[in-house]
């Protein structure tokens, strides 16, 4: 793709090419600036075309396209910084060393976004519903000893969706964990 204005009509130009007609500065261009934009051979008929739009990795968001309404799918909060990403994974990731107590702290402390407090609710209620599982297993474990496979299989069922849900986090995303691992305790 060549830059800049097409060849005058003397410097071995082929027939049938116009020139391009003068160009209006934009309002945000300063005068004398030399940025350019670039420009595109002439379609046939001689008409030039700007060049098509395309999105970049950071414009992930965008509206609906039209007659599905102007608002975003649900779960899908719009751009996500970087430090909300990572507070609505440390909700995920705190757990395999503090528990319930590192998506509380989320919960309470850093949950100003939606997508964050979103995540850390998720995640304190992992937490809490294997706090309570551990408990009532463990107590009726001292009555039956089989039923000490049930808050071990639970443990590994929290474990399995804390990484699912954290992958997500991590990349900006909100992947809902069924409800018998995270009971709907806090909103």
């Amino acid at each position: 793709m060549a830059y800049g204005p097409p060849p005058s009509p003397g410097q071995g130009q082929q027939p049938g090419w116009q020139q391009q007609p003068p160009q209006q500065q934009s309002p945000w261009q300063q005068p004398g600036s030399a940025w350019q934009q670039p420009q595109q051979p002439p379609q046939p008929g001689g008409a030039w075309q700007q060049p098509p739009q395309q999105d970049g990795p950071g414009q992930a968001w965008q509206q609906p396209a039209q007659g599905r309404g102007t608002t975003p799918m649900p779960g899908h909060y719009g751009p996500v910084s970087d430090d909300e990403k990572t507070w609505s994974l440390m909700a995920y990731l705190g757990q395999f060393l503090v528990g319930a107590i590192a998506p509380a702290i989320v919960y309470l402390g850093k949950a100003r976004s939606p997508f964050v407090r979103r995540h850390a609710a998720q995640g304190l209620n992992m937490g809490l519903a294997a706090i309570a599982v551990w408990i009532v297993g463990g107590l009726l474990a001292l009555a039956v000893d089989v039923l000490i496979w049930v808050p071990l299989l639970f443990t590994a069922a929290v474990l399995f969706f804390l990484v699912y849900a954290a992958r997500a986090a991590n990349r900006g995303e909100f992947r809902t964990v069924p409800v018998v691992v995270a009971w709907p305790i806090v909103k």
